[in-house]
């Protein structure tokens, strides 16, 4: 097993917090190069109130965030990048397969394919029960 990060070291690298800490645990990973964390998805969620009363939808947008936040970790995960932000500078070929809702543990890998100075991409994929739900690929820049 590479890198494991609870909860409360997930929040010493990455600057996200209620309600946009979307990262439960770490669960492998090499720094710089990828990682694999879950989200574990409950009723409780802030969004569930408006994404949609009576049929609770994770939004779209926020799957997406979860794995720039699983990227962020593989990223800034490295010595030299502590400290820093990784910021999201686009998303390419987004594909979502299916509804992520309440009771779901959401499980998200991302592999950084590329790395040019402060600028990353990552191929980025979450599953549910084995299953794909989204896929995208990421742009990072770290600053």
């Amino acid at each position: 097993m590479g890198m494991q990060y609870s909860a409360s070291e997930i929040a010493q690298i990455l600057p996200h917090r209620y309600p946009f800490a979307l990262v439960d645990r770490v669960l492998d990973g090499e720094p710089g190069h990828w990682a694999r964390a879950v989200k574990c998805v409950t009723i409780n969620e802030p969004f569930f109130q408006g994404h949609f009363p009576g049929t609770p939808v994770m939004p779209g947008v926020l799957i997406i965030e979860a794995m720039a936040q699983v990227g962020g970790v593989a990223l800034l995960s490295l010595p030299e990048n502590r400290g820093k932000l990784a910021f999201l500078g686009r998303v390419r070929d987004a594909r979502f397969l299916r509804k992520v809702t309440p009771g779901d543990v959401l499980e998200m890998e991302c592999v950084i394919t590329r790395q040019r100075g402060p600028v990353g991409v990552g191929e980025c994929r979450a599953t549910v029960d084995g299953e794909t739900v989204a896929t995208a690929q990421l742009t990072f820049s770290l600053g």
